[in-house]
């Protein structure tokens, strides 16, 4: 990716993406897309190095597929394992901050509170997530009225469609920026109140854990539950497939999540599930889960 000035709609704007996996990358193809400008930020430098391969391939197959715009010039992209270090080095600022790392709380919590201090006041600080509520990691920034969430599905370039999540102390003014971002990037926002799992992930993630236990029982191979709730109930891709697509290791981090906040039973990971994570088996990011995908190119 070059690192020269951009004409595109993105000029102006600066997306710093903390995490380098399957979110992260995937969020800064769609800025980079886009031509805004991205920080790509992560602890790993294995992650770091392969990051922008990853993002290239992403917005070329993206653009082949008509899912991004011909014209626009890709933005910037620069790495590195801090984003105090890029600011102290002479960065510019960003003018809103994607935090996407592992599904986990705690971890979420402390990246923001980190992140939070480091920021102007009034530059959005938006949670990538699809479980945990808002309001539980706004009590650990600096300024919770700045920090918002949002529920990107993967990839996140061929869906238009965002999950923004207000949480009780998301200022207006940081509601309207995220919308800004999302118009300039090309995704429609749907903003819904904060709750365990928000809409998507509490209806969909149950139902998923629901068609495991069907493979489990052997009532029906996972190709055979797919194609009933493809051709019966218009589902897209499968219950199944979608998992894969997800990550199992991100789906059982998200139903442990629903089950300790709502206690709903449904949620609690099945043990095909579970085992399937311990064994390593966790999707097509790994090359196997419930279908196999060793020697595509993700």
């Amino acid at each position: 990716m070059a690192a020269e000035e951009y004409g595109t709609p993105g000029a102006g704007q600066r997306l710093a993406v903390l995490g380098a996996g399957v979110m992260g990358t995937g969020i800064a193809a769609l800025a980079v897309g886009h031509g805004v400008a991205v920080s790509l930020i992560d602890l790993d430098r294995r992650r770091l190095d392969e990051a922008p391969a990853s993002i290239g391939h992403q917005v070329r197959t993206a653009r082949l597929m008509g899912a991004l715009p011909d014209e626009a010039v890709p933005g910037a992209l620069v790495t590195g394992l801090s984003l105090a270090d890029l600011v102290t080095a002479g960065g510019a600022a960003p003018t809103a901050v994607i935090e996407a790392v592992t599904e986990d709380a705690d971890t979420k919590a402390k990246v923001l509170a980190e992140v939070s201090e480091l920021v102007a006041p009034g530059t959005p600080v938006i949670s990538n997530t699809s479980s945990i509520p808002i309001d539980e990691l706004a009590g650990m920034t600096a300024r919770p009225v700045d920090l918002i969430g949002t529920h990107f599905m993967n990839p996140p370039c061929l869906i238009r469609t965002v999950e923004v999540i207000r949480g009780t102390h998301t200022g207006e003014a940081t509601l309207e920026a995220v919308r800004g971002l999302l118009a300039v990037l090309g995704r429609e926002p749907i903003v819904v109140d904060d709750a365990p799992g928000f809409v998507t992930s509490r209806i969909l993630h149950p139902m998923i854990n629901d068609a495991v236990r069907v493979v489990a029982a052997g009532t029906a191979s996972a190709e055979s539950v797919d194609r009933l709730m493809r051709g019966c109930l218009g589902h897209p891709t499968g219950p199944l497939r979608t998992a894969d697509l997800i990550g199992l290791d991100n789906l059982v981090d998200s139903l442990w999540v629903l089950h300790s906040r709502t206690g709903d039973e449904g949620c609690r990971p099945c043990d095909l599930l579970l085992e399937m994570v311990r064994d390593g088996h966790l999707g097509r990011k790994s090359g196997r889960g419930f279908y196999d995908y060793e020697g595509e190119q993700t």
